[in-house]
């Protein structure tokens, strides 16, 4: 017996006798049909993927066999590593096939399914980043996995040919343990820690000086700034000083936004590997924007001109691209915030147009955003998530904010209405990942209401934001009364989680300024 991970698997099969494997049994690769090019592109390999569904789920039950998760996405690295030099590979798609039901999904299209898994892989191996390789149990629950795996590594045993044997074996022999580990990591992943009650004004304010002071260590020690769990903690920084006027909170924030500034589009670059790097500049974009509102530093002021023109531009272009709501909007609140902060009325028209063709496309009113849209003029997918939701909710609140235009808000007040009805927990606050009655989210485990920052902020922490923001402008109590109960009941699950949970925390510390 030998460790892999934190596993205690069998020593592997014979590869000799997985090297006469040529069938693919009842599986036949499915990623002809997949929505967005990333998937299409796995079409050649010779692995069966399936998509993401109750059918491949279904087929696992029936045939007793594991499945083979993999995500990932274009803006990653090793992702294309992997297609290359990995499931490329004729004799492991052969023994994938034989051993596993293999399920492929694309992180952009699916960020649902990509968060969970990598909270999941996360407690299993203490790894982030992608691609995500995980296996799992016919109902979902993760019982095994990591990121990068190469083909081959007989020394080590950690190549996919060497494990693949293992994880088949372990799940058929030692069923009763692999179960158990399974439901083990998804009571962990749902965050399913002890009710921490209603969060006081100290609980909230020594997480956020822990987050404070992990900020001011990185910069002590000298680490990369520019990644996005600084990003989101310096934008709860100075939301923080904003609030108490203390510069302790101040001072790391600027210095991490000094790093960016002075280190300017290689900070990006260097720190984008896995995430997209408008979603990078997105971020930088909002606390550039803040930082300038505080402080009256024109260097933030003329860098946030700076990437809100950039972002606009790519923004704008729709053509040959698969559009995610979420991102997009995401994108245009950011440079519609900062247009108005700067006083940049010709970005403002720009990106207010480039909302108003989003809104055309994902919009209908009473009915929830969807998330994807394929290529200039193709239709949009019938799913609907949480962050395409609110990210377009907080879009249109920048557009309302910036000029006026009344239907912005009627649009974001509508999409609030969505909210309550379609993801809202009937026996608690706060809002699932997934509206109910979504007929393409498998019924596998059962749903999660996100708290932790992942690409994007966590999608309850832009709920109760725009709750907030919605609260200021109509002068509606309701609203605020709706924010104020979403983050007393997501306490314990934000509750120690560090850098994670800084979108959070800063919906609390704004929800302590509007009192």
């Amino acid at each position: 017996m030998r460790t892999v991970g934190s596993l205690r698997l069998p020593l592997p099969l014979p590869l000799l006798a997985l090297a006469c494997v040529s069938e693919h049994g009842p599986l036949t690769n499915r990623m002809a049909q997949s929505a967005t090019p990333y998937l299409a592109r796995a079409a050649k390999q010779p692995v069966s993927w399936q998509q993401w569904s109750r059918d491949a789920f279904a087929l696992a039950a029936r045939l007793d066999r594991p499945v083979l998760l993999y995500i990932g996405a274009d803006d990653c690295r090793w992702c294309g590593v992997m297609d290359r030099e990995v499931y490329g590979d004729p004799l492991l798609g052969a023994m994938i096939d034989s051993l596993f039901v293999p399920v492929r999904v694309d992180r952009d299209e699916r960020p649902d399914v990509a968060q969970r898994y990598a909270t999941a892989v996360q407690l299993l191996a203490g790894l982030r980043g992608y691609p995500i390789t995980v296996f799992l149990t016919p109902d979902g629950a993760a019982f095994f996995g990591g990121t990068y795996f190469p083909l081959d590594d007989p020394v080590t045993g950690r190549g996919l040919k060497q494990l693949l044997p293992e994880v088949a074996k372990s799940y058929r022999e030692q069923r009763a343990s692999v179960l158990q580990r399974a439901e083990l990591i998804h009571r962990l992943s749902l965050g399913r820690r002890a009710a921490a009650g209603v969060p006081k004004t100290t609980r909230i304010q020594f997480e956020t000086a822990v987050v404070r002071d992990a900020v001011a260590a990185a910069v002590q020690a000298g680490a990369d700034l520019a990644t996005l769990r600084y990003i989101r903690a310096t934008d709860l920084l100075l939301v923080t000083y904003e609030r108490t006027s203390d510069s302790s909170y101040l001072t790391p924030a600027r210095a991490v936004l000094d790093y960016i500034v002075d280190s300017g589009e290689g900070s990006i670059a260097g720190s984008a590997l896995d995430v997209p790097p408008e979603i990078q500049r997105a971020g930088w974009l909002r606390d550039l924007t803040a930082a300038w509102a505080a402080t009256a530093d024109p260097r933030y002021r003329d860098a946030a001109r700076a990437v809100a023109r950039r972002l606009a531009n790519e923004v704008a272009s729709t053509v040959d691209r698969t559009v995610f709501a979420d991102r997009d909007a995401y994108v245009l609140g950011a440079v519609l915030d900062a247009a108005a902060a700067t006083g940049d009325s010709a970005m403002l028209a720009r990106s207010r147009a480039t909302l108003d063709t989003l809104l055309r496309r994902v919009y209908a009113r009473g009915r929830p955003v969807r998330h994807t849209v394929v290529g200039g003029s193709g239709g949009s997918s019938g799913r609907a998530m949480i962050d395409d939701q609110v990210q377009v909710a907080w879009a249109c609140l920048a557009a309302h904010d910036a000029t006026g235009a009344p239907r912005y808000l009627e649009i974001a007040r509508d999409l609030v209405g969505v909210l309550d009805r379609d993801f809202a927990d009937s026996t608690s606050a706060g809002y699932f990942e997934a509206a109910a009655t979504d007929p393409a989210a498998p019924a596998l485990i059962e749903r999660a209401k996100p708290v932790l920052d992942d690409l994007l902020p966590a999608g309850n922490a832009t709920a109760g934001r725009v709750l907030l923001r919605l609260a200021d402008a109509t002068g509606e109590a309701r609203y605020r009364r709706g924010a104020r109960a979403l983050v007393d009941a997501l306490a314990a699950t934000a509750t120690g989680a560090g850098l994670r949970a800084s979108s959070y925390l800063a919906v609390a510390q704004d929800l302590l300024r509007s009192r």
